[in-house]
């Protein structure tokens, strides 16, 4: 169904609930202290269910402090803001992408003849076509938001093939059938203005099109449909009557990849979940516990507290000052008493800093933060020794390629299908030659490998034991290479590295034998001498 002519709610009001969770998971994602505040504040300009100020988060004492959170506590304006926050959350997402795209997967089709075009233009989207890029920045949006939209387009006018990029689902409102994505659309703001209108850009994917609106209306209201000639950023769109663009594929040009199922806050859709889901109380805890350690580091600087005679007074009216750099101070003696010291009229006061307390509990914090988001602790360097071999690496990092291994799982199968999608578009819009649109097979690279020196040890120790063949000894050592580059370097090896083989008592050095053929004449004899 095309977009709509009249105006409606908008955002719509099936996406209220998710997109509650991904002002909270977009908080944290970002990092910045002002958006932590102004969401858990209810400050901020967030939907309808943002947390709002609670009376008892303004109450002091024990009911105050289980009330609120650190993030959501009212700022003391007598005071300059000393809230710490530590980037976490950010931390996990970028992890996670480089747990899963670090290397780029494989998309194989059939190489058996006329194919081969087709996987020489596959391998080029994913490298030099940017599809990796977008992959390692899909993978970081869904350990984020809870999934991720990647969706194909195009514009010669920019590149000579498929774009592919990755959206956030916070500004989509997706159709499901049955649990699969039958359409979504798409909105982007492109202006807010000071009456408070806004003007949205509205694109909605449909199986084979793709429709483009342009609206203006309010906050909460879609508003009037304008042309889209009105705006620069629109203008570019060749639709039909109806307001489409044919992609040329059979399929969406969207596919939708959750990061983990089941959703635990909202329980039975298709909509994936955040790795910060249930540990947003623990990353507050620990942005107040560096907070704390942060306070008592302030506390804790040296002051002195001097008497009024050593002050410099500047005159009637005027302010007095303590030069603290002098190195002689005269007394008053009237002030002293009998046995009083000069220093005694000094005194420092310096507060300890307990930093040892608080190391331990955001250590703590740290550790249970990530084993919540799947991961173990040692994939963020949180291990006192490193691990000397791949097989030690994955045993002691075994719940983050577990967690690896789920999210490949919902990957995957979306993966393959969009691929045969940007081959189709490929086709249709840039007559890309001799490429035949199909469905590729998925192949993940190992998410942890040895060391080049194990590795050329193990190769050594085989060779030695002769139990291993110069092709085997390529693989183990090149295992990004195809068949290709494999034989041509076999070949190259057998060229510089002719056999020798020396046989004792079989005349055969660097394999040419000295001995005399079995046909060669034979020798007279020495004649006998007479005895």
């Amino acid at each position: 169904m095309p977009l709509p002519d009249s105006s409606e709610p908008w955002p719509p009001a099936s996406t209220e609930k998710p997109r509650a969770l991904y002002d909270a998971w977009g908080a944290w994602y970002s990092g910045d202290p002002d958006q932590l505040s102004a969401y858990y504040g209810g400050t901020g300009n967030h939907n309808r269910l943002s947390p709002q100020p609670r009376p008892s988060q303004y109450r002091g004492g024990v009911v105050g402090t289980v009330a609120r959170w650190f993030w959501g506590a009212p700022p003391d304006p007598d005071q300059l803001p000393d809230r710490l926050h530590v980037p976490l959350a950010s931390d996990i997402s970028s992890t996670s992408a480089d747990l899963l795209f670090g290397e780029a997967p494989t998309l194989a089709v059939d190489e058996q003849g006329e194919n081969k075009p087709t996987q020489d233009r596959l391998d080029w989207l994913m490298t030099e076509g940017g599809m990796h890029a977008a992959l390692l920045e899909a993978g970081e949006i869904a350990s984020a938001y809870g999934g991720v939209f990647l969706r194909a387009s195009w514009d010669k006018q920019v590149a000579d093939h498929p774009l592919v990029d990755a959206i956030a689902p916070d500004c989509a409102a997706p159709e499901w059938r049955s649990g699969r994505l039958v359409a979504v659309t798409l909105w982007k703001v492109l202006e807010e203005r000071d009456d408070n209108s806004v003007v949205r850009h509205l694109e909605r994917h449909e199986p084979g099109v793709v429709y483009h609106g342009l609206y203006e209306g309010s906050r909460d209201a879609l508003g009037r449909k304008l042309p889209l000639a009105d705006r620069e950023e629109t203008k570019g769109f060749a639709v039909n009557g109806q307001g489409g663009i044919p992609t040329g594929a059979k399929r969406l040009a969207v596919v939708y990849i959750p990061n983990m199922r089941p959703h635990r806050r909202i329980r039975g859709t298709p909509l994936g979940r955040s790795d910060y889901s249930g540990v947003e109380h623990l990353m507050d805890a620990l942005d107040e516990t560096w907070s704390s350690l942060i306070r008592d580091i302030d506390l804790g600087k040296a002051r002195l507290i001097i008497p009024d005679s050593f002050l410099d007074v500047h005159g009637r009216g005027q302010a007095s000052s303590f030069a603290s750099e002098r190195k002689a101070f005269t007394p008053v003696k009237g002030l002293q008493g009998a046995g009083d010291k000069f220093t005694d009229m000094i005194e420092q006061v310096q507060f300890a800093i307990r930093v040892d307390e608080h190391i331990a509990a955001a250590t703590a914090f740290t550790e249970q933060i990530v084993r919540g988001g799947g991961y173990s602790a040692q994939t963020f360097g949180e291990s006192g020794d490193l691990a000397i071999t791949a097989t030690e690496v994955q045993h002691r990092e075994r719940r983050s390629f577990s967690t690896r291994g789920r999210k490949i799982g919902y990957i995957t199968p979306e993966l393959a299908s969009f691929s045969e999608t940007v081959l189709e578009m490929d086709a249709a819009n840039f007559r890309t030659k001799g490429v035949v649109p199909q469905r590729p097979t998925i192949e993940w690279p190992d998410g942890v490998q040895d060391a080049p020196e194990a590795t050329a040890r193990t190769i050594q120790m085989l060779d030695s034991a002769r139990a291993l063949s110069d092709e085997t000894k390529v693989r183990m050592a090149h295992k990004d290479w195809d068949d290709e580059q494999i034989a041509k370097e076999v070949k190259r090896l057998k060229d510089e590295n002719p056999p020798v083989d020396i046989r004792a008592g079989a005349g055969l050095v660097n394999g040419q034998d000295d001995a005399p053929p079995d046909d060669a004449p034979e020798e007279d004899s020495p004649p006998e001498r007479d005895e």
